[in-house]
């Protein structure tokens, strides 16, 4: 089969994420839709930013691809992938599958006009839409992400980040570390980090009166993830109805970079 587009995964790429794909539930009409094409379809809409309805006819109708990607989203399908294959670029990396360290950071993003659920302003950046709370580990691969509205304050997106983690402490059982910028500090937070959550907090300060970007040590490998997902222009704006979809595409977007990672 050859790529009519460069959004699309090889044979070899598909084939690796096809022993992570759901199965067929067992009820009702047997699957006939190619699962290839329809992933083809989903990642055509991820890097191009084209509406559902607008995808090349070569891919099955909109309505089905779609219906694939929100029913991934809804059964947590696309996360579940996204960490099993963090888990093995880890391993081909020659890095224990559970990382020790990791990093947390927030991106603003505009959202578009017809979106209005969990939509707020940031002062900061002087942007309306939403912000992303973001947990990757030192090769930037993604371990947790939370979508909320803009106005919500780092340290308030970090929590509901960190308790989501937290629930899930048996995929990183080897974590112990957890490196901020400024934004994060401030004792009262940083003490529930290390109470509630049993992790060590290490706040990566800018040099004193830097200017604009500056890439601080340690941390660089967060600003780099928000810089892959900008390879796909579905992520640019938020043009997503739910946080959720807004979270699933990132997944996705992860999904297909440590693919090409991979073979």
């Amino acid at each position: 089969m050859t790529q009519a587009y460069t959004t699309e995964l090889t044979l070899e790429q598909y084939e690796l994420l096809a022993s992570l794909l759901p199965p067929e539930t067992g009820t009702g009409r047997p699957r006939t839709v190619n699962m290839m094409s329809v992933m083809q379809g989903i990642l055509y809409v991820l890097v191009s930013s084209c509406a559902w309805r607008l995808m090349p006819k070569e891919y099955p109708p909109s309505s089905t691809v779609y219906y694939y990607f929100s029913k991934w989203r809804n059964d947590g399908s696309w996360k579940r992938i996204n960490d099993r294959l963090v888990e093995w670029v880890r391993v081909a990396e020659d890095r224990d599958p559970s990382p020790s360290v990791a990093s947390i950071d927030s991106q603003t993003v505009p959202t578009a006009v017809m979106v209005s659920d969990s939509v707020g302003y940031d002062a900061g950046k002087k942007t309306k839409g939403r912000k992303r709370f973001t947990m990757v580990d030192t090769l930037g691969l993604l371990l947790m992400v939370r979508v909320v509205a803009a106005d919500i304050q780092e340290r308030d997106g970090a929590k509901q980040l960190l308790t989501k983690m937290n629930e899930e402490r048996h995929r990183v059982p080897r974590l112990a570390r957890i490196w901020f910028d400024g934004g994060f500090s401030g004792p009262d937070f940083l003490h529930w980090v290390m109470d509630i959550c049993h992790w060590i907090v290490d706040v990566v300060l800018r040099p004193n009166g830097s200017k604009g970007f500056v890439l601080l040590p340690k941390r660089w490998t967060v600003e780099r993830t928000y810089g892959w997902l900008h390879w796909c222009r579905r992520l640019n704006v938020d043009y997503e109805r739910l946080p959720s979809s807004s979270e699933a595409f990132i997944h996705i977007a992860m999904i297909r970079l440590m693919l090409r990672r991979l073979a």
